[in-house]
């Protein structure tokens, strides 16, 4: 056995010290700011997608944005392989691989006047790189979407509770949009004050949908959930930045920064066990979760925990629109992205402090889990006390709840409240996850837009209506239709595989960036993480393909799903391999045939 406390002490502490020195020195020595310079938010304002906006509420938007599924679904899955590969992996990727990524991209966005990784690709590297990038990043955003939106789905199917709370989110977020920009502008503390007591009031009265009149309502099947997060995150696209999207995401980040606190606070006090294993003897694979040996499955399974080919397309996307000054940029990159490190641990903790028999029966099939030879220990305890059938709940979110619940629950004098922290914690969960979907959505849209522009000008325009109306329900049909269809078996190993592809591509363009700019020397900070996160993400897609997907496809039922998996894997890994040859080719122009540097100053021409 072992004792959570020194894990979460140091892995505290070397976020801490890395932000103090390591972000300084790339800012430093590599993106050299300049406040001086107008950025695109200042350039461009048009009230709609470039609006600068305070680096606080900045920084709660962007952390919401890039803060969904990932850090909290893949490591809980991934505690199948025990705790220390992923605390290892979480820890190590998020301060040299996660956070270097996300900063850097943020600031070539910026200096790009808040262009896309594709755009962006074009300009520092070629235009093939450009093209292909469009097309591979729009298939990863939909089934990046897809395997986010796949664990709200399964969260809030059947709970009145959990989706009434969410729900509330949204009139709320209105309000406090409204408050904050044509009410009373300026005035932050005051509509941040309003949004946070209105999203804990939400909390408490969820508590008595169940048993009211009002639960037939909110309670919806998990196709229900699909189609209403749907109408969501289609909504969320098309109205202005400010009105909805920015203020939930603000809100949301309150509740996901307080709830982590409380969290931190509470592994302290109570100093859960960790009751996994440190390794498992699945490492060697025939996993029940996750069906693959530990190399290379840890790491696209905990994706956004330690790095995120997703968090580019947001730092590509909404924030580099809304940022009002290039310093601003440490601490939304870097600084956001240790937080959702943070978390990633956090949520490993919770899940590895759960009795293994009671983990895998939360996380498997009923069937599965009797093939295990495995009994439970306290999940019929578990049960009664939250109120709800807990056994073979799969896909990450219940038993992160329950294990949170027995965080909190352990807390003196807290132990008769496990039901609201569990049901806390699964809405805690849904606000993670749908502020991605919002903000995804989005993004995806604005790719939609840029790439149907090259063909016909006006819909390169993001604030013409019928365009954004077109291009979002493109982008919300498409990871829609994943949801309904896959499954948490299939759409995460695809999910992992496209968003650390994505990943690999960024780090590739950033390096080319940092070359084209003459500073060779300091390449080194992404062209590491690129060189690893290449070789284990290539490697489990080809696993993914051969392993996973191939059976899928002699079974009659299951045929379809397979072809398409198949189909979508090969192509994301060769528009991928496309591009980081295309980036090889270029560096190797540039350092060993000397040919002439046309940039400057990281994106500055």
């Amino acid at each position: 056995m072992n004792n959570a406390f020194p894990f979460l002490l140091i892995a505290i502490c070397v976020m801490l010290i890395m932000y103090r020195y390591y972000s300084s020195f790339i800012a430093a020595k590599i993106l050299a700011f300049d406040d001086n310079r107008k950025t695109p938010a200042n350039n461009f304002y048009d009230g709609e997608n470039y609006y600068p906006t305070n680096k606080w509420v900045l920084f709660g938007h962007h952390f919401a944005a890039i803060s969904g599924a990932g850090p909290l679904i893949g490591p809980v899955l991934a505690t199948q392989f025990g705790f220390l590969p992923g605390f290892l992996w979480i820890l190590i990727g998020v301060v040299i691989g996660g956070a270097v990524h996300d900063f850097t991209i943020l600031l070539l966005s910026i200096r790009r006047n808040g262009k896309s990784l594709a755009e962006i690709a074009r300009l520092e590297v070629s235009k093939t790189s450009g093209i292909i990038a469009s097309i591979a990043i729009l298939i990863i955003v939909i089934i990046a979407l897809a395997g986010l939106g796949l664990a709200v789905v399964n969260a809030l199917s059947e709970s009145s509770w959990g989706t009434f709370t969410i729900f509330m989110t949204i009139p709320l977020a209105l309000f406090v949009g409204s408050y904050m920009y044509k009410i009373r502008p300026g005035k932050i503390a005051e509509a941040s004050i309003i949004g946070v007591v209105g999203v804990l009031i939400s909390v408490f009265a969820g508590s008595y949908i169940p048993n009211s009149t009002f639960a037939s309502y909110f309670t919806l099947s998990k196709t229900g959930i699909t189609i209403a997060i749907a109408i969501y995150g289609f909504i969320a696209s098309v109205l202005p930045v400010w009105l909805l999207l920015c203020p939930r995401d603000y809100l949301s980040s309150y509740m996901k920064i307080g709830t982590i606190a409380i969290l931190v606070i509470g592994v302290f006090i109570t100093m859960p066990e960790i009751k996994m294993p440190m390794i498992t003897e699945f490492v060697n694979g025939n996993g029940p979760i996750i069906s693959g040996k530990i190399f290379p499955f840890v790491f696209i399974t905990i994706a956004c925990g330690a790095i995120s080919g997703f968090h580019g397309l947001v730092a590509s996307g909404t924030t580099p629109k809304m940022i009002s000054k290039e310093s601003d940029a440490r601490l939304i990159g870097y600084g956001a992205m240790l937080m959702e490190g943070l978390v990633g641990i956090i949520a490993l903790i919770a899940a590895a402090s759960l009795i293994p028999e009671d983990y895998f029966a939360i996380n498997i099939s009923k069937e599965k889990f009797l093939n295990l030879g495995m009994k439970t220990v306290n999940l019929e305890y578990f049960s009664k006390a939250i109120g709800e059938t807990l056994e073979g709940r799969t896909g990450g979110a219940v038993s992160l709840a329950v294990g949170f619940a027995q965080i909190f629950s352990s807390i003196p004098g807290m132990k008769h409240l496990i039901s609201y922290w569990y049901h806390f914690a699964i809405m805690f969960e849904a606000l993670f996850i749908l502020t991605t979907i919002d903000t995804g959505t989005r993004v995806g849209r604005f790719l939609v837009q840029e790439f149907v522009g090259k063909f016909y000008k006006p819909f390169e325009k993001t604030n013409w209506l019928f365009g954004s109306i077109i291009s979002s329900a493109v982008v919300v049909i498409s990871w829609s239709y994943f949801i309904h269809t896959g499954n948490i078996s299939t759409i995460w190993p695809m999910f992992g595989v496209a968003n650390q592809l994505l990943a690999a591509v960024s780090l590739a363009i950033v390096t080319s960036a940092i070359i084209n700019s003459g500073k060779i020397k300091y390449a080194f900070v992404s062209f590491i993480p690129f060189l690893f996160v290449a070789t284990t993400t290539l490697t489990a897609g080809i696993l993914n393909i051969t392993d996973n997907f191939f059976p899928l496809t002699q079974n009659p039922k299951t045929e379809v799903q397979g072809i398409v998996n198949i189909t979508l894997t090969i192509l994301m890994i060769v528009c991928a391999t496309i591009i980081l040859i295309d980036n090889i080719r270029h560096w190797y122009k540039i350092i060993f045939k000397k040919s002439i540097i046309q940039k400057s100053n990281f994106g500055i021409d």
